[in-house]
């Protein structure tokens, strides 16, 4: 039996704040993905990330529709 291929979903953040990764996580679980990571993007200019993206992942075929 081959299992169902993976299915990502990316959400960014900006700015980035606690609540803001927060309200983008729980989001995304309770629409059924599973949190797979968060990756933030840096500037030389300050030492606070500029942005953030949240990136999840599912393997069923039947998964939630990316929202537009």
């Amino acid at each position: 039996m081959t299992p169902a291929p993976r299915r990502y979903k990316f959400v960014e953040v900006a700015p980035v704040t606690a609540e803001a990764l927060e309200d983008a996580v729980n989001a995304g679980v309770a629409e059924g993905w599973q949190l797979e990571g968060i990756r933030f993007v840096m500037t030389e200019a300050s030492r606070r990330p500029a942005m953030a993206f949240v990136s999840f992942v599912t393997a069923d075929a039947a998964a939630p529709p990316a929202a537009p």
